[in-house]
């Protein structure tokens, strides 16, 4: 019985973690202004941005970056061509006290 238990719990696991890997949006499929939308309604999304490729992209005002991260521009493929958005990175300059 405990073996069961552990292959069903096992099949739950794969089926959960292959789900998820399902639900990241990929970029390449919506248009610049539905990505925007996405990440503005969420505040945060980690989405693909190429066939191996994927990264977290979050609004540029609010506290979704951990500090001493900061909203930095940056630059998707859409369906619609290039969207800027914005991913959370250090500052470049980034003076010693």
């Amino acid at each position: 019985m405990p073996m069961r238990r552990i292959a069903s719990m096992t099949a739950a696991i794969l089926l959960a973690a292959t789900g998820l890997a399902d639900a990241r949006p990929d970029t390449r499929t919506m248009s610049c202004d539905q990505l925007q939308q996405l990440i503005q309604g969420h505040r945060a999304v980690v989405l693909t941005t190429g066939p191996n490729t994927y990264d977290r992209y979050v609004r540029q005002f609010g506290n979704e970056c951990d500090w001493p991260e900061v909203p930095m521009s940056a630059y998707v493929p859409t369906r619609d061509g290039s969207c800027p958005v914005y991913r959370c990175e250090e500052p470049v300059n980034n003076f010693p006290n």
